[in-house]
């Protein structure tokens, strides 16, 4: 395994008016070889759409994923989708990024906006080849008006960002803000205005979303989804919370933890000070800082790169995470907080790629409060929560439990 990694993030605006989106994005991660993320539009909008849409990206990610040509999706797609009675077509848009060991991408384009490519950046011409799928049997072409695909084969460089989107994305503003709509060009000239190293593929995404919202005074006139790829280098992150069950395990879990490379979080107030105990260092606590006033204060040791207090902060991390793998709407709040669940929050969603929780099974005699927001007795379930939905964001997450 290299020292890459793929970060995948998407978001998605419904049509206004519309419960359902007709946009579909599917990623299909095959152990570390193989990364396949499909984003398909179908035609016209609503319930219709979204059958097409998750049929065309379930049926070319699983075929794709298992090394099956293009030609060969186009074919089962065509036999599969419902036939449009208005326009006597059946087809749903798609564009396919495949990322081999985070080394090579190739990419398939089939009547979305093309990806956009930031290298350091700024936006990279890649190549593009032309070509025209016909029927294996008929030997005609499957799509009306002989569209034509685009493939692209590619090597790929850390920091890469690969923007795919719907065309809702260059249709934002038209006859509003702009007279024919928001075209590519400008859509690559706000990436490269806003772009940031350390920004996640999901920040890049939600960003370039709220901007179509935006230019759409809040009423998009189409589905609009916007899926980022990126490439960036493996950031282990550790996080220590609870003591263990056995008072003997205290110093091999610490030993454990400590060890690991990458930036070490300790959670509650028993877990810091035997964290402390271990290292070495004091505990830092001195005047209570409320950034939040429904968060406890952090704390500090020497050789500790974040301490705070345990089950309410991480209640509200993975209320953040929860929110996350959505519609990402409390980005703005944990991403400008100084609280340590906003902390906390930064350092698993944007920074780490590979994440270690150390989790300790004794019952704190604190915990025992009923006034408390969270129960002690869901601690545990907190945690498999936030580690699930540290999974769904791409993240390699491993549990350990004393």
């Amino acid at each position: 395994m290299n020292e890459l990694c793929t970060d995948m993030g998407f978001v998605n605006l419904n049509k206004y008016g519309e419960e359902l989106c007709g946009d579909h994005v599917e990623i299909a991660p095959v152990e570390d070889k193989l990364t396949v993320m499909v984003l398909a539009d179908g035609l016209g909008s609503g319930v219709k759409a979204s059958i097409l849409s998750t049929l065309t990206a379930k049926i070319i990610s699983t075929m794709m994923a298992n090394f099956l040509t293009v030609e060969d999706c186009v074919d089962t797609i065509a036999a599969i989708l419902p036939i449009c009675k208005e326009r006597q077509i059946a087809y749903s848009t798609f564009t396919i990024i495949r990322i081999a060991d985070n080394q090579n991408a190739e990419i398939i384009q089939y009547d979305n906006p093309h990806v956009i490519l930031l290298r350091h950046g700024k936006n990279f011409d890649y190549p593009k080849t032309a070509e025209i799928i016909e029927d294996s049997s008929t030997g005609e072409d499957l799509f009306t008006g002989r569209k034509t695909i685009y493939r692209t084969r590619i090597e790929l460089h850390e920091d890469d960002t690969f923007i795919a989107m719907t065309d809702g994305a260059i249709h934002a503003g038209m006859g509003q803000s702009f007279n024919f709509g928001w075209q590519r060009e400008n859509v690559i000239a706000f990436m490269e205005g806003i772009y940031n190293r350390e920004y996640t593929a999901k920040t890049l995404s939600t960003m370039l979303l709220d901007k179509c919202y935006s230019l759409y005074n809040g009423k998009p006139g189409d589905d609009t989804t916007i899926c980022t790829v990126k490439i960036r280098r493996r950031q282990p992150i550790n996080l220590l919370a609870g003591p263990p069950l056995n008072p003997a395990d205290v110093p091999k879990m610490m030993g454990l933890f400590f060890s690991k490379e990458g930036k070490h979080i300790v959670c509650g107030g028993t877990t810091s000070a035997l964290a402390a105990e271990f290292l070495r260092k004091p505990l830092e606590t001195g005047i209570p800082r409320y950034t939040d006033p429904d968060i406890p204060p952090t704390a500090k040791i020497r050789g500790v790169d974040l301490v705070t207090e345990g089950v309410v902060t991480i209640h509200k991390v993975l209320e953040y995470a929860q929110d996350y793998i959505g519609d990402n709407g409390s980005y703005a709040q944990w991403n400008a907080g100084r609280d340590g669940a906003s902390e906390i929050a930064r350092l698993l969603f944007e920074e780490a790629t590979d994440i270690n929780l150390y989790v300790g099974k004794a019952v704190n005699p604190a915990h025992q409060n009923s006034d408390l927001p969270v129960p002690f007795s869901l601690k545990m379930r907190l945690i498999d929560e936030l580690a699930d939905c540290l999974k769904q964001m791409g993240k390699k997450v491993k549990v350990s439990y004393f």
